[in-house]
């Protein structure tokens, strides 16, 4: 049995939630993201929350486990949103993320800043919103990414090569096996159409494992432990050498709630797999000590969400792509006014939650969709939606007037 390495990657991300903002205020209130009420559009509450369920434990336990395991590693991104939200409400979870990544066994990547799908709908925000994140993390964290991944790990044939002309050595994507067929997850592959660029796709069904199916007591995997979860990773294709396990850092603490047991689970997992001879390695360190196995192509966008692993769950009906289409539309004027907070608020709403939160798709486990939606249905979050954006106008126009 070959030695296998896992590259475990974890997202951080929050937007800033949309108010429910009405017609009425259009043309008066301009602040979209400031609701302080008990409900779940207050971004305040709703990240200390979350702070506390999930970020605060899980950094201090990666701190732990760093300190503990020499040969521990990991990889993480997280969106400009998310950093500046836990400045403001939670930054002893930024001083930690700070103390481990000056560990040098924590790498980061790059990004959007705002979470968007802009690469899909306008390459100039997007390679503008890639620049802002690139600042931010040199300025919080003193590090310059080398991998990128996008928003969703949206991707396709056409990012790969732009990320090969900016610089990139590696991008993450979803190992989706219409795309793969007889291929595995498990090897690192090269970029059709950008050789020199390393591709590196999710094990999606060892991830989901943690980030879905964890707690579920119907699950015939149910309970999971450490050498359970061990032995399926051994499993996972004999000859492969590379695991990887993408999953949102919300995994734990969040979607597994701590009584679930996914902090004593994983706490007892990582010294389990490395005194199995197994190992740990950043995704920089996988690009650099594997060679590629084979050049994978992806000319339709694939994503890590829903059954179909395409945009659908963003721009699949005609909510979505009303929203999009009037949101997009206002780039050139609001990006012309050099109006820093009028630009800022259009980038908010151009995060990808906001359509998500408008899909009317369901699943056989459930509405996905309406578990991280802080509306009451897809039509609450759109009206709220084309309303702020309707104010954007308006905020446009009186700017032309020099009001």
């Amino acid at each position: 049995m070959s030695q296998k390495t896992i590259a475990l990657y974890l997202q951080l991300h929050q937007p800033y939630r949309l108010k429910r903002y009405t017609i009425f205020d259009t043309a008066h209130d301009h602040l979209y993201f400031n609701d302080e009420g008990d409900g779940n559009t207050n971004n305040s509450k709703i990240f200390r929350r979350v702070a506390e369920k999930s970020y605060r434990p899980m950094t201090l336990l990666l701190e732990r486990l760093l300190a503990e395991e020499p040969d521990f590693r990991l990889t993480l991104s997280m969106s400009g949103t998310f950093i500046e939200q836990a400045e403001a409400w939670s930054p002893d979870i930024i001083e930690t993320l700070r103390r481990i990544i000056a560990t040098g066994r924590v790498e980061l990547l790059a990004e959007t800043y705002h979470h968007t799908l802009a690469f899909f709908y306008s390459k100039s925000e997007f390679e503008k919103q890639v620049l802002l994140h690139r600042e931010k993390i040199f300025k919080t964290f003193g590090v310059i990414p080398s991998v990128f991944r996008n928003t969703e790990l949206a991707y396709n044939n056409e990012l790969a090569a732009w990320a090969q002309r900016h610089n990139y050595k590696g991008i993450l994507a979803e190992g989706w096996d219409p795309i793969l067929e007889w291929r595995s997850p498990n090897y690192l592959y090269n970029a059709a159409g950008a050789e020199s660029l390393a591709l590196l796709l999710k094990n999606y069904r060892l991830s989901d494992d943690l980030a879905f199916r964890f707690g579920d007591k119907k699950w015939s995997g149910w309970p999971l432990t450490p050498e359970k979860y061990i032995d399926w990773i051994h499993k996972s294709n004999e000859h492969g050498s590379i695991i990887n396990l993408f999953m949102d850092f919300e995994t734990f603490g969040e979607h597994q709630w701590e009584d679930t047991g996914i902090f004593g689970f994983f706490a007892h997992f990582v010294p389990a797999w490395l005194r199995q001879h197994g190992s740990f390695s950043k995704i920089s360190d996988i690009i650099e000590s594997y060679e590629p196995i084979d050049t994978l192509s992806m000319p339709e966008t694939v994503t890590w969400a829903d059954s179909e692993r395409d945009l659908s769950a963003w721009n699949g009906n005609a909510l979505q792509q009303e929203a999009l289409r009037h949101v997009y539309a206002l780039e050139h004027e609001i990006t012309q006014t050099d109006d820093k907070e009028l630009i800022e608020d259009w980038r908010k709403l151009l995060a990808s939650d906001h359509t998500y939160y408008m899909s009317t798709k369901w699943h056989a486990d459930g509405n996905i969709h309406s578990y991280f939606s802080p509306y009451d249905s897809p039509y609450d979050a759109f009206l709220s939606y084309m309303n702020a954006v309707r104010d954007l106008r308006w905020r446009v126009m009186q700017h032309r007037k020099g009001l």
